[in-house]
């Protein structure tokens, strides 16, 4: 039976988002001058004003402050007329101390026998829909929003563009679950003031459709853009006015927006948020190398659609149970169960283990905190950290890290071999 399904994204400049990237700025940084720092920061941001909160432990000094005021900087937020800008907004930090009672449960003589940092459990996805094994909706969400920015950055063709935007995209799949067309486009987005709102809405408007999207298309493969059709119905600031916005319009906190952050409802999720959480909280740790497995596991033929499940008990190393779900598209003839007995022989999922497979203790994260963990481009690039975690005059070294290791398809050949395909 055909069906629609949908998926929204949230701009950097949401509120939300804004909250994320500062979160996970501060990890960055506080990575930089300590590899080993424990960090968990939460982020609010509301007219005017940022509060900075949580649990660390490092040896080295960060200036809170100064890495907040240059992500939101970064972002866009520079002029009063926002009521929130990087220069003249209060920010007000209550970081402390993390826990001895929680540091306990994670750190061990033997470096191996790390425990998790919490209980839970940690879900990750892939399918076959799309190049980058992710479901389309929630790619083609993300893209909309990141074409809107560069058109922002430009700001020669929508030169009234804002930061605060979100879109959402629903597919239409037919029975055989193939996305068949694009069924419905919505795209709101923070706009200067017009002299006229009937100009407003039509300016806007014919921007998004015949600037944005045209641009979104052309940089997907060909095989998704023939399902654009002239049919498809588009929203564009459906309420109408949207000038007030960002952390004027709405206060954003850390961690809400975890379905964008993965894959827009496609699959499950386990219910931890991950920015501002360095990679002993499997929160994060643990869903990136589910979502590796999966996308590996597709990659290699085994399914078209998998789900990968696994939970900790606080403070022990290995998992208390791994789950696969192959949604009755196996190629192969054992049953979910055996699948996922292989996977856990396969891959070393103990929390030291998944940290050193996708180098997580570097300054890697701040890129993650927008437009998704998960379906983007592995690479490597150089990063600089602080030499004797110091930060206020010490020596900048320059490091070549891994940015999304856990997009690597660094399994397959593996894969196909254990599992004779």
């Amino acid at each position: 039976m055909a069906f629609l399904f949908t998926s929204e994204s949230v701009s950097e400049g949401h509120p939300d988002k804004i909250a994320d990237q500062i979160s996970d700025a501060l990890l960055d940084e506080f990575l930089r001058v300590d590899p080993n720092s424990k960090v968990a920061c939460e982020t609010l941001v509301t007219t005017g004003l940022v509060v900075l909160s949580g649990e660390v432990h490092t040896s080295g000094y960060v200036d809170v402050q100064k890495v907040a005021r240059e992500v939101i900087r970064k972002i866009g937020y520079t002029k009063a007329e926002y009521m929130f800008d990087a220069d003249s907004c209060g920010v007000i930090s209550s970081i402390h101390e993390q826990s001895a009672d929680i540091r306990q449960g994670v750190d061990r003589q033997n470096l191996e026998d790390q425990g998790a940092g919490d209980q839970g459990m940690m879900f990750g996805y892939a399918s076959n829909e799309t190049d980058e094994y992710m479901p389309l909706p929630i790619e083609l969400a993300h893209s909309l929003l990141q074409e809107l920015a560069i058109i922002r950055r430009e700001g020669k063709l929508m030169p009234y563009l804002r930061p605060d935007s979100k879109s959402q995209v629903t597919i239409e799949y037919g029975a055989d679950r193939v996305p068949k067309s694009i069924h419905t486009i919505v795209i709101s987005t923070q706009h200067d003031e017009f002299a006229s709102e009937k100009a407003m809405i039509e300016k806007i408007r014919h921007d998004v459709q015949n600037i944005l999207i045209p641009r979104t298309i052309a940089k997907l493969p060909e095989r998704i853009q023939q399902i654009f059709n002239k049919d498809l119905i588009l929203h564009v600031n459906p309420t109408g006015k949207f000038v007030v916005g960002g952390p004027h319009g709405d206060t954003g906190l850390t961690g809400r927006k975890i379905i964008v952050d993965t894959y827009g409802g496609r699959g499950a999720h386990g219910g931890g948020a991950f920015s501002g959480k360095d990679s002993s909280k499997v929160d994060r740790s643990a869903a990136y190398a589910m979502r590796h497995i999966a996308k590996n596991m597709v990659a290699a033929g085994i399914a078209d659609d998998i789900l990968v499940q696994i939970a900790y008990a606080i403070g022990v190393a290995k998992p208390v149970g791994l789950y696969v779900n192959t949604y009755g598209t196996s190629k192969i003839n054992i049953s979910d169960w055996a699948i996922a007995e292989k996977i856990n022989a396969i891959f070393d999922l103990r929390p030291y283990a998944i940290i050193q497979r996708f180098g997580l203790k570097n300054p890697v994260f701040f890129e993650t905190a927008a437009y998704g963990h998960m379906g983007r481009s592995f690479r490597k690039d150089n990063v600089f950290v602080y030499e004797n975690g110091n930060s206020n005059g010490g020596n900048k070294i320059q490091k070549e890290v891994e940015f999304f290791a856990w997009e690597k398809l660094d399994y397959v050949d593996r894969l196909k071999q254990e599992f004779k395909l």
